[in-house]
């Protein structure tokens, strides 16, 4: 299994922002899909977004307001969010297809008050 490192968690306020970062040294991030999964109060692991070298997509509750990329210099994945809403709150993971696909990693808590 490949260990991933999200970072970037936080505590903000309704329509705040914040960037979450995802890396590992194990492989590089050059054509390999890659995912953003949440788990939530009401959803156990949600898929937020998917980045391959064809496309990004975006779950219908995110899309708009946020934004995954990638440094393949520095061999790091964000997820970029905006507009942050209260029922954003919960435990974000990132994925790769060459390991466990879901809410596997350690994460990282974003929180989003009203």
């Amino acid at each position: 299994d490949v260990t991933l490192v999200e970072s970037g968690g936080d505590s903000v306020q309704a329509g705040g922002s914040l960037t979450l970062s995802c890396t590992t040294t194990e492989l590089t991030f050059d054509d390999v899909d890659m995912a953003w999964f949440r788990q939530t109060s009401e959803i156990e692991c949600e898929l937020v977004s998917t980045i391959s070298t064809i496309k990004t997509s975006y779950a219908d509750s995110v899309k708009g307001r946020f934004t995954t990329s990638q440094d393949h210099i520095k061999n790091t994945m964000y997820l970029q969010m905006s507009n942050l809403k209260p029922e954003d709150t919960g435990r974000y993971y990132c994925a790769t297809a060459y390991g466990d696909w879901g809410c596997h990693s350690q994460g990282t808590q974003v929180t989003v008050s009203s």
